[in-house]
């Protein structure tokens, strides 16, 4: 798996790949027990982060007017279940990205379109 100035590299050395081949040629890759291809894109994009400086331990966890972040939310009253800005802007998500909403048994995952789930 390429870390660091050699994955940043490889990233701008494939160019306009589809995100699986990305992934894949970065060597983030895993086999299952029946043999299949497994890509980790999370881990792929946490390496990523962090070529890029991001480091999860040192960021701050504090949104806006220096309230403490909890990483917890709620339902609203009208059924809408609401992720602030400071969270978007820790995933330097921007305006007009898309998701496809993948539910689980009690749970919700966001996968970005065009990616493959890793749990596939």
């Amino acid at each position: 798996m390429l870390t660091g100035a050699d994955l940043l590299a490889k990233v701008k050395e494939l160019g306009d790949v589809s995100k699986s081949d990305l992934v894949r040629a970065c060597g983030y890759v895993s086999h299952k027990k029946d043999g299949s291809e497994r890509l980790n894109f999370t881990a792929f994009y946490e390496a990523l982060l962090n070529a890029k400086g991001v480091d999860f331990g040192s960021i701050a966890k504090t949104g806006k007017g220096g309230r403490k972040l909890s990483f917890n939310t709620k339902v609203q009253f009208n059924g809408n279940l609401m992720v602030g800005k400071a969270y978007t802007g820790m995933l330097d998500l921007k305006p007009g990205d898309e998701f496809e909403i993948k539910l689980g048994r009690k749970q919700i995952r966001l996968v970005p379109l065009g990616a493959e789930d890793e749990d596939e």
